[in-house]
């Protein structure tokens, strides 16, 4: 959360500062020391490296500092600003916050400069300012195990990871909105994050290996509940059928060489003929990638360096006796 507001305020600011002033929080410091002494901790000693901006801590237990005053009266102004405004129909108060801000600084005098507005003076600091960069990844990596059952826990909430990583441990990304799993260097799986409790959050695809060793799995396994709709349809008529389940498994298979966007668009096209199959989703999968290969286009430029020179007076030397048999 931290790195993901220093991206944002970056952005509203139109540039990086020079210097930052902060508290002793636990986010940015590992140990307090005498003085000013810190242990700053190392993915946030990154984001300052990647800004280019000198973090400074403020004196422990010293409320009389001039910079925490500052900082404490603007939070507690913009919060009231903010908070009691109305935030009906505003899905992410973070844009409303920037609003806010941008809408509050056109009129509102500076507290050391009366004369002249916040919105003035950063008209004039944002010359000063070093060009914003791109967005500091900030994530929190920590590793975790996968259990037998191909599932991560975090925060009182289970996410699937693949099946064949059962038994492994794989870093956990954890960023502000979403969760990242890494094996081998390699993103494997990614979650939307959720601030709820005891939720198992499944990845279909997470266990398409599994169901072709083990096709009965698809009748009442949990991860197949989320499938998009068509899928879902197909399964519903081909369960009915003996066999229908590793049939659906072979469908399923077709996933991670095809696109999940490829076979859904297959199934349907199965789904209107009345009588869908899985040999009529492959027959398509495979005409569907026919047609595509038909249709690639590949434009190649061909530029010469030099110029070929149009001389027929060249070919006289053929009619040279040395040339003549």
């Amino acid at each position: 959360m931290l790195f993901d507001a220093h991206a944002c305020a970056f952005a509203a600011f139109g540039g990086n500062p020079r210097r930052g002033i902060y508290d002793n929080m636990k986010t940015d410091i590992d140990k307090v020391g005498r003085g000013k002494e810190r242990t700053i901790n190392a993915r946030f000693h990154a984001m300052c490296g990647h800004y280019l901006f000198d973090p400074e801590f403020c004196n422990r237990a010293a409320g009389w500092e001039k910079e925490k005053g500052i900082v404490e009266k603007n939070v507690q102004d913009r919060r009231r600003q903010l908070w009691h405004a109305t935030l009906a129909g505003f899905r992410q108060p973070e844009r409303l916050a920037g609003r806010t801000m941008s809408a509050g600084g056109q009129d509102m005098p500076h507290p050391e400069w009366p004369t002249l507005t916040l919105a003035e003076l950063l008209e004039d600091e944002q010359l000063q300012m070093l060009p914003n960069p791109r967005p500091f990844d900030g994530y929190i990596e920590q590793p975790v195990r996968v259990s037998s059952t191909a599932l991560i826990h975090f925060q009182r909430n289970r996410y699937s990871a693949p099946s064949e990583l059962a038994h492994r441990v794989i870093s956990l990304r954890i960023y502000p909105e979403r969760l990242q799993l890494v094996a081998d260097g390699q993103e494997v799986a990614s979650h939307l994050r959720s601030f709820e409790r005891y939720l198992t959050c499944y990845g279909f695809r997470h266990y398409i290996s599994l169901v072709e060793r083990k096709p009965g799995a698809l009748r009442n396994g949990a991860p197949f509940a989320d499938m998009p709709e068509a899928l879902k349809r197909l399964q519903s008529f081909l369960l009915k059928q003996s066999g229908g389940d590793r049939v659906m498994a072979d469908v399923l298979a077709a996933i991670p060489a095809h696109g999940l966007d490829t076979v859904i668009v297959a199934v349907e096209l199965a789904l209107e003929s009345g009588r869908p199959s899985g040999e009529h989703v492959l027959n398509v999968l495979a005409r569907l990638k026919q047609n595509s290969f038909a249709h690639t286009v590949v434009d190649v430029p061909l530029a010469l360096k030099i110029e070929p020179e149009a001389n027929t007076r060249r070919y006289d030397h053929l009619r040279e006796v040395s040339h003549v048999r």
